[in-house]
């Protein structure tokens, strides 16, 4: 029998996402598609024409083919029939949708293409507040040939919010493509020594993010540890609230805001621990990094990251939006060098034999090949 992505030789796949900015659903639609671009399927991602450019300058060299959509309002009627238009012309065999606009645009465009349909949910249930886009994603759902999770809590979510049986709701966790960096350059950009300890943290400056309860977090620990600095790479609303807030308690100098960095290696390479403050998340790609890189973990209890943890064999987990217990946490690993280095080693092991890019390929050309064998033009094997 073939493997899985040798199944997919040839076939024309189409995915399909609302934004392009450099957020964790933009990467995993990069790494599948240049993923299953290499293993001798041909891909197309569709991104809207007026977004941030992050995505397609990813797959620069890849080969994987990119064209724009315009979604100018909630609904378009001319939007649909052009994705319709374009998963006809490009002979797509599957087309792979994510998160809420283009599950229901993808849905309803692959319904009149005839083409399978696949939606994969990163976390954003911003669908869940309207009982009209609640509707719209119960529709998109049902007719799809398979609803993917990227977390089991998030499959609880969905199954809960759309009154979907549990089973019906597929979870494949995210996976990254990691080259560790050999050193860094992060340690000499900020001005630390050897004697600094530095905690990393990646996400954007959202409030669900949870930065502000770990700016708290470190406050607590200024006096404890007065070598230990914080740097957070990411960009976003709460970015000049967290300066200022930073600079009144006297930490402007050792609270480092690195702003939106593509060279998360570099920066996990430079870092003592990596710290997840999120208040709510599905399966964060910078904490798959971070234990990649055998980084010593503090991160919340929140979606799918105890279970990436292994339930805290492979880091430290505390309840989310506690700046005393994860300040506590952090103190812990801080202080012992031993436990931090066998927690690094325990992640980077977990990493290898669970996250790896491979793994989220393989269960999604399964996923393919299952649906293209039940349809009517797909291609048997």
């Amino acid at each position: 029998m073939l493997a899985p992505l040798d199944r997919l030789r040839g076939l024309r796949i189409a995915h399909l996402i609302e934004t392009d900015g450099p957020g964790g659903a933009e990467r995993t639609v990069a790494n599948i598609a240049a993923g299953l671009q290499a293993a001798g399927s041909e891909n197309l991602v569709i991104l809207p024409a007026n977004g941030e450019g992050w995505l397609a300058s990813e797959l620069a060299g890849t080969g994987v083919r990119v064209e724009h959509f315009r979604l100018d309002r909630a609904v378009s009627p001319a939007c649909a029939r052009w994705l319709t238009s374009t998963l006809r012309r490009y002979g797509a065999a599957i087309a792979h949708s994510h998160e809420f606009s283009m599950a229901v645009y993808g849905g309803w465009a692959a319904w009149r293409a005839s083409v399978p349909h696949v939606i994969t949910m990163h976390g954003s249930r911003y669908y869940d507040g309207q009982l009209r886009r609640r509707l719209a994603m119960r529709w998109a759902a049902a007719t799809a040939g398979r609803l993917v999770a990227v977390s089991q809590q998030l499959a609880s979510q969905l199954s809960a919010d759309l009154w979907i049986k549990a089973p019906h709701v597929t979870v494949v966790a995210n996976g990254v493509r990691f080259l560790a960096a050999s050193e860094s350059t992060l340690r000499a950009e900020l001005g630390l020594g050897s004697e600094n300890r530095l905690l990393l943290a990646v996400g954007n400056l959202y409030p669900v993010k949870g930065h502000r309860v770990l700016l708290e977090a470190f406050a607590i620990l200024r006096d404890r540890h007065p070598a230990a600095h914080l740097a957070i790479a990411g960009r976003g609303q709460l970015a000049d609230e967290m300066k200022a807030w930073a600079r009144l308690q006297g930490l402007g100098d050792r609270i480092h805001f690195l702003g939106l960095r593509s060279d998360v290696p570099n920066l996990l390479a430079g870092a003592d621990l990596f710290v997840l403050p999120s208040l709510s998340e599905g399966l964060p790609l910078a904490l798959l990094e971070a234990m990649f890189a055998g980084r010593p973990i503090v991160a919340t209890s929140v979606g799918e990251v105890p279970a990436a943890l292994g339930g805290g064999e492979a880091g430290i987990l505390v309840e989310p939006g506690d700046p005393g217990a994860l300040s506590a946490a952090l103190d812990r690993l801080l202080s012992d060098s031993g436990e931090a280095r066998l927690l690094g080693q325990r992640a980077a092991l977990r990493a290898e034999r669970v996250y790896d890019v491979s793994h989220m390929l393989a269960h999604y050309a399964r996923i393919y090949a299952d649906l293209l064998s039940d349809h009517p033009t797909g291609r048997p094997d």
